[in-house]
Formats: C-alpha cells, structure tokens, sequence
C-alpha cells in the first residue's frame, strides 16, 4: 500500500566514544517537521553544555520531507551521517539527536562521520521498529436525519470516529489511512446533505 512506512513505536537510545568523546543518540517517532523540531529543541536545552547537539529527521510516508544539522561541527560530518541511518533502516516518521561531548582529542572529519553514523545506528538498533500507516482526516456536517446513513458510511474497521456532535445539524470528523480516504469521502458524498470542512 501507498501510505505504509516503517518508523519506531516509542524513543530509544544509543551511545557511541570514541577517543574520550561521547556521543549520545537519541531516536523519536515524529509525526510532522514541527513536532522533530520541538523535540530537537527539547534536547538542546537539555543538554546546554554539550559542545555539540546535531540532529536529522525524516517526515511522510513518501520519505520526501527531510533536515539534518551539523549544529557546529564541521559541515557533512554529523547530519548526513545520521541521516544516512534513517535511510539505512528505510525509516520515516523520525528524528535522531547525537549529543557530543567532547573528550579533548580531535577525531578529524573521517572520525566525525564513522562516530555519528554509528551512534544513530545504535539508537536505532535499540528502538521497535514498526509498520505504520499514513493517515488522512475528514470533517464533514449533515442533517440529522440522515444519521443512520452516515454511520453506515463511517461503519469500518479502518474509520475512527475523533469527534462528533448530534444537533440539528450535525458535525463529524474522522481518520482514516490515507489509502482509503477517497473511497470514504465518495460513500459519504453520496449521502445527500453531507458537506465536507476545509
């Protein structure tokens, strides 16, 4: 199917040294850019006296929306690295933060690369990987007379219900995976007085 992806089920972590350098990973599911970016920021306050907080991230089922940051070191050597590892595990719907702390010892460009490469591998060797699904959202209004309609429509294993409210006029809204969503807008467009929310 079109809107299944691999991504991890819950955080996890990894630590890398190398010539008294630590790196520690640390691998999230995220579901948008802005949520990566939040937990990026989460970990850069955490971690303030680290010389070093570089991070990648991978969004949607189509693998298109990606960023990494080398946050200092030199440009290469710590974002595409990380990055790398997310496609190595064919992975979306994920960042991964490397916090370096450094040990006094310079590791070169070469050694930068091989030690953030396999401190996000680390991580993510340890997290669940699992097989998720694209999801699509559809708010829509009805009268309530042809409720019983409308829940038949939405009556699927793969449909959940995320809010309704029962009036004169009524209002819905549910998810369904993105695969199946046109399929639910055209029986639900066919019920007369449904009108789909922008």
């Amino acid at each position: 199917m079109g809107d299944t992806f691999l991504t991890i089920s819950a955080p996890s972590e990894g630590i890398y040294k190398e010539k008294m350098s630590k790196f520690l990973a640390f691998a999230h599911p995220a579901a948008s850019a802005a949520d990566a970016k939040a937990i990026v920021a989460s970990y850069q306050k955490k971690y303030h006296d680290a010389r070093h907080v570089c991070w990648a991230y991978m969004i949607g089922a189509d693998r298109r929306e990606f960023l990494s940051n080398d946050n200092g070191e030199p440009s290469g050597t710590a974002g595409k690295p990380i990055l790398g590892q997310i496609n190595s595990f064919n992975l979306t719907n994920v960042v991964i933060v490397v916090v370096r702390y450094f040990g006094g010892i310079k590791l070169g460009t070469g050694g930068l690369i091989v030690a953030y490469r396999e401190a996000a591998r680390e991580a993510l060797s340890a997290a669940d990987i699992i097989e998720d699904h694209e999801m699509s959202e559809l708010r829509f209004t009805f009268p309530y007379m042809v409720m019983n309609d409308v829940m038949k429509a939405v009556k699927d294993p793969q449909v959940r219900i995320v809010s309704q409210n029962f009036d004169n006029a009524c209002e819905m809204a549910v998810t369904t995976r993105a695969d199946n969503a046109q399929a639910l807008s055209a029986r639900l467009a066919d019920i007369d007085g449904v009108t789909f929310c922008d």
